[in-house]
């Protein structure tokens, strides 16, 4: 009788150890204090400074349109010309040396510089080569989509592009099917690139404060990696009735065995 109580209390302890606790698989919880309550969100996302092999869309706009259609690669008289394919052909490619080149400007330099330093520069040279202070030139800079990949235990893994200025990690992981049970939320890992190389980050998308997080925002050429949770490795179920399941199946097969071998 002893043994089989301590059979059925390992069953239990297996069963409770193997199924995924909720608070591991759900994003941005908050304490009991903040519940229901208007939460303070600081902005934490620096301006993004311009990197070697980023894409940029430069849009010229004056009075003049004949002079200014000259630095626009996508043509604004043709309605399919500026969507998403289109931009990436004729976008701008900040080159090794951290240069793109424009058409009459040549080779301008923008590596770390952010989106508006460098309309900023090109409005400079275009006023005082080209442009007259009252030919209401407007010019836009913008990055042509936000390029991440993402791997692990995601639904859908792969290189994906967001078309917007700025998206948050919770997008990139929408965008590419979610986290699935047997991933590991605490602990998101991003692999960011700087001009000295490469850097490690983490984030923990159970917690609310992963909104104030630094790394919440993503950023061109990130990698975010999911790892699995213990329980996938075990392979018992990530629900408290799948470990019951399979431990009961193996227990079943287990005692067919024994009395198959004590009736011969």
């Amino acid at each position: 009788m002893k043994i089989q109580h301590l059979v059925y209390f390992l069953l239990v302890v297996v069963c409770l150890s193997s199924c995924v606790p909720l608070k591991r698989i759900t994003y941005l919880q908050e304490n009991e204090q903040q519940k229901d309550s208007l939460l303070p969100i600081r902005k934490t996302q620096d301006a993004y400074r311009l990197q070697a092999n980023d894409l940029i869309s430069v849009r010229v706009k004056a009075l003049d349109d004949q002079l200014a259609s000259i630095f626009n690669p996508v043509e604004d008289t043709n309605p399919n010309a500026s969507n998403e394919s289109s931009l990436y052909y004729e976008g701008f490619k900040v080159d090794a040396r951290g240069n793109i080149r424009v058409p009459l400007l040549g080779e301008i330099p923008v590596l770390g510089l952010t989106l508006d330093e460098v309309r900023k520069s090109i409005e400079e040279r275009l006023l005082k080569d080209y442009f007259k202070e009252e030919s209401n030139l407007f010019i836009t800079v913008k990055l042509v989509g936000i390029r991440y990949t993402i791997n692990g235990e995601i639904r859908r893994p792969g290189s994906n592009i967001i078309y917007r200025d700025q998206a948050t990690i919770m997008e990139a992981i929408g965008n590419s099917g979610d986290i699935p049970v047997t991933g590991d939320k605490t602990d998101v890992i991003i692999i960011r690139q700087y001009p000295l190389g490469q850097k490690v980050h983490h984030i923990d998308l159970t917690s609310i404060d992963a909104m104030n997080s630094p790394y919440y925002y993503i950023q061109p050429n990130d990698q975010i990696i999911i790892n699995p949770l213990p329980q996938k490795t075990l392979g018992t179920g990530t629900t408290g009735l799948q470990s019951l399941t399979t431990i009961l199946s193996v227990v079943t097969a287990l005692t067919t065995t024994i009395l198959l071998f004590v009736r011969l």
